[in-house]
């Protein structure tokens, strides 16, 4: 859905229905931006979103989803023009300067359309429902989203990215324009009759399959579905364009647990070590682009999104807890370090996301000639070269992407020298072209701040630590769930996005679902009462407002939430965990906390009402998956009180125990006020000594003094 290279045409019963397919921009194509200054601004001029005010100066008329924008389609009885995408997207760029920017396309839209712009990383509901849309009338789908709407919001035609004119046999965007205009008028029994088809399928869409009761079948069959169309050449999924697909990287790993079957673990190894050597990852600067546009992880699109750094990040986690191999943690703390230096707002919050171009062209920013690197590391150049696989001709179009394709072991013996002599030069040299590189004018970055983006990488930096005893990935966490306290929480109900001192648009499902479920990953680090009662306030108000109990989950939106053409629901893995199977795993883990039954039975019925399309299709439902596994494991609770006792507290910190939780009690003034709920109850503090307790379906332990008897209870 999100291969921004893949371009589809919807249909109306006059116009050719057809799909196309078209490669990655080749570098020779120097798309520049335009810098104009117009005196006519549109209305977008008053939005905070980045990608609003990126079309603030096009000829084009925009307004923002807003209900005078949908009035006046309806007053004036015209179509509506609803373009979707967001800041860092390259194809909405290109878009943008072909198209919008054009004075006689703007003319047409202006004349004939009422022209709307949404950002979809603000708007998730609208860009949810108009992506289904594509998706049933092409087969796929993307940003930018083009989408043409009766007054009433019905589509009648669907798109991706459309070129300006007719070339190669397709239509251009200003034909398109005068087609569904000259339609909108004379044939406007056509228009309707595509309207109502595709409402009558969306709706179909979110309609869920038969209750089923859980048991590892569903894991098994999960399991084996997914790892069929895995690379066992370069792993992960599928063929060029590969997604990290973090959630199913995951499930794969809890399947190993509970199988014993090494060909699982092994294949996420691999996935993980040829992305973390891979272009996909940013060598010298840390974090990941959003996705490989080859099938060897060399060649990315080169966006860094922030829920991208987040998911990946936590599979990292998981992979060195299981083989403690530190070039693991190495990616985990370069990756972390990246969003502390150029993700992380003063305030406390993070960053969504960094643009792929830099000066009008893609990945620019992080490329590098062999001679450039020669002249900055002089007589380190070679062992930086081939560590790194620089060469004269280039690996990507006569420039090089770094990536590692050789052990420091094969350098060492090469150049007669120490490994730790080579790692030694490499971090140097790497250090050196940093500062060369920040030289460069800066990819764009998007500085708007969205809850569950935020929350997700709260739960990176909380398991982060846990693995590294960094103290500042604590404090990053910590300091995020304070900003969300302040600036996107009033009257105990979640905003969803905020940027120059605004927070603005009620909180969707995955707000309160991503926000709670790291929420409890800091509580089990630090037990602050706070943390578990604020979790317990939203996830009730998730309850009362989402629940859907007739299809037993989620809606996207509250029930006082802006009426659409249809009340969408999160079921899916897409670019983002499912927010309904988020919530199912927060739920659950606040059930073992409170033994508040309520959260057990919601959590019960969102996993049995999707298990059996989970087992089925998997590639869509890894983190359900996750939550699964947890629940048919019946979760091990776990609670260090005074960890003074090093060895049992890293031990515990640095297991892979994805069917725990995990809490640590550091004075006893943080007990107190947990004491009234059951996990916690019955656990006294010694201030001498580290004690643990391991409670397993609803049995729990004597205090446990030693590694070797904790050890027999796990």
């Amino acid at each position: 859905m999100e291969h921004a290279c893949q371009i589809s045409y919807g249909t109306l019963s006059t116009i050719p229905f057809f799909t196309l397919q078209i490669p990655k921009i080749p570098s020779t194509y120097k798309y520049k931006l335009i810098q104009r200054i117009l005196v006519a601004e549109n209305s977008l001029i008053h939005e905070t979103s980045p990608y609003l005010l990126q079309h603030a100066n096009n000829p084009v008329k925009w307004s923002s989803w807003n209900e005078n924008a949908l009035k006046k389609a309806r007053e004036e009885n015209k179509p509506i023009f609803l373009s979707v995408g967001y800041s860092s997207c390259h194809w909405c760029h290109v878009m943008a300067h072909e198209s919008f920017e054009n004075e006689e396309i703007a003319k047409i839209m202006n004349e004939n359309f009422i022209n709307i712009k949404v950002d979809r990383e603000e708007r998730p509901d609208i860009d949810d429902i108009y992506q289904k849309t594509c998706q049933i009338a092409t087969g796929q789908g993307g940003w930018p989203l083009s989408v043409f709407l009766t007054p009433d919001q019905k589509p009648f035609y669907v798109g991706t990215y459309f070129p300006p004119l007719d070339s190669y046999g397709r239509p251009g965007f200003g034909s398109i324009l005068r087609q569904l205009s000259q339609a909108w008028t004379e044939k406007p029994q056509d228009i309707q009759k595509a309207a109502e088809n595709f409402l009558s399928t969306l709706q179909k869409t979110e309609q869920i399959t038969t209750p089923t009761k859980l048991d590892k079948s569903i894991l098994d069959e999960a399991a084996m579905n997914l790892i069929q169309i895995g690379d066992p050449v370069f792993g992960g999924f599928g063929s060029a364009p590969k997604f990290p697909n973090s959630a199913n990287l995951s499930f794969l790993l809890r399947y190993y647990k509970i199988s014993g079957i090494s060909r699982f673990k092994e294949f996420v190894l691999k996935t993980l070590t040829k992305m973390g050597r891979g272009g996909i990852f940013d060598q010298i600067g840390g974090g990941f682009h959003r996705y490989s546009t080859d099938a060897r992880w060399l060649v990315p699109h080169f966006e860094k999104m922030l829920y991208d750094n987040a998911l990946v990040t936590m599979v990292y986690v998981e992979a060195y807890q299981l083989t403690k191999d530190p070039f693991y943690l190495d990616i985990v703390k370069k990756t972390l370090n990246y969003v502390l230096k150029e993700m992380t707002s003063k305030e406390g919050g993070f960053f969504s996301a960094q643009d792929a171009d830099s000066e009008g062209e893609e990945g620019k920013y992080y490329v590098w000639k062999k001679n450039e690197i020669e002249g900055i590391l002089g007589k380190d150049a070679d062992i930086f070269c081939l560590y790194y696989d620089v060469t004269d001709g280039g690996n990507f179009e006569g420039t090089n992407i770094l990536c590692n394709n050789i052990s420091l072991s094969s350098v060492a013996f090469k150049f007669g020298i120490s490994e730790e002599q080579v790692k030694t030069i490499l971090e140097q040299s790497a250090q050196k072209l940093l500062e060369t590189r920040a030289k460069r004018i800066p990819p764009g970055l998007d500085d708007k701040i969205l809850t569950s983006w935020d929350s997700l990488m709260i739960s990176a930096f909380a398991k982060g630590y846990r693995i590294s005893n960094e103290k500042k990935y604590l404090a990053a966490a910590e300091n995020c769930i304070k900003f969300i306290q302040e600036k996107l929480l009033k009257n105990d109900q979640l905003l969803r996005t905020y940027k120059n001192g605004l927070a603005k648009i009620p909180g969707y499902l995955e707000d309160y679902a991503f926000f709670v479920n790291s929420l409890l990953d800091v509580f089990e680090i630090k037990p602050d009462s706070e943390y578990l009662e604020l979790a317990k306030t939203l996830s009730t108000h998730l309850i009362e407002h989402f629940w859907d109990s007739k299809q037993n989950c989620f809606f996207m939106t509250a029930d006082n939430h802006e009426n659409l053409i249809i009340r969408p629901k999160s079921n899916h893995d897409l670019s983002l965990p499912s927010g309904n199977s988020v919530a199912a795993n927060a739920l659950l883990r606040l059930y073992h906390l409170t033994q508040e039954k309520e959260f057990l039975d919601i959590s019960t019925k969102i996993m049995e009402s999707q298990a059996v399309v989970a087992a089925e299709n998997p590639f869509g439902f890894g983190y359900l998956l996750n939550t699964i596994y947890m629940y048919l494991q019946k979760p091990t609770e776990i609670t260090i009180l005074n960890p003074i006792n090093s060895e049992i507290y890293d031990s515990l910190s640095g297991r892979f125990l994805p069917e725990s939780i995990l809490v640590t009690i550091h004075n006893a003034e943080q007990i107190k006020p947990l004491s009234k709920h059951p996990f916690f109850s019955g656990k006294p503090f010694n201030d001498k000594k580290t004690t643990v307790f391991v409670c397993k379906d609803f049995t729990c332990s004597l205090p446990l003094e030693s590694l070797s008897e904790i050890e027999k209870r796990l």
